[in-house]
């Protein structure tokens, strides 16, 4: 079983800062991080990949958030983080993570945590 819960949402300024995390509970314990992702949704429109982390290291994202954003993950902790700074009002969206999990070299798959709001007023 897994479970991500997803926190660090809230309101904030334009310019602001908030730090996003995504921690696992997983059953069998040997479920491992393998790819995040943070992924966004805002109202009326498709959700969208903001940015990725793979096991090596690896970062990719959005050429909107490129430069604000720093995605990490600690895999000791299983948890990933995403920092969102300079935040402007159109991050305004519910952030989700997306974790691929493995255990050893067997491919579990991925799981969705359950969204959190991210709101920046003008």
């Amino acid at each position: 079983q897994v479970q991500l819960v997803t926190s660090g949402g809230g309101l904030v300024r334009t310019g602001g800062s908030l730090r996003l995390s995504c921690a696992a509970a997983v059953s069998p314990p040997n479920f491992v991080f393998s790819t995040v992702g943070w992924y966004r949704q805002a109202p009326g429109k498709q959700r969208e990949l903001v940015a990725t982390i793979t096991r090596s290291g690896d970062t990719n994202y959005s050429d909107s958030v490129k430069g604000r954003f720093t995605i990490s993950a600690d895999y000791t902790k299983k948890t990933a983080y995403l920092q969102m700074n300079s935040l402007k009002p159109e991050d305004t969206a519910v952030y989700y993570c997306n974790v691929y999990f493995l255990a050893g070299s067997i491919r579990i798959g991925d799981y969705w945590g359950q969204g959190t709001q991210v709101t920046v007023s003008s």
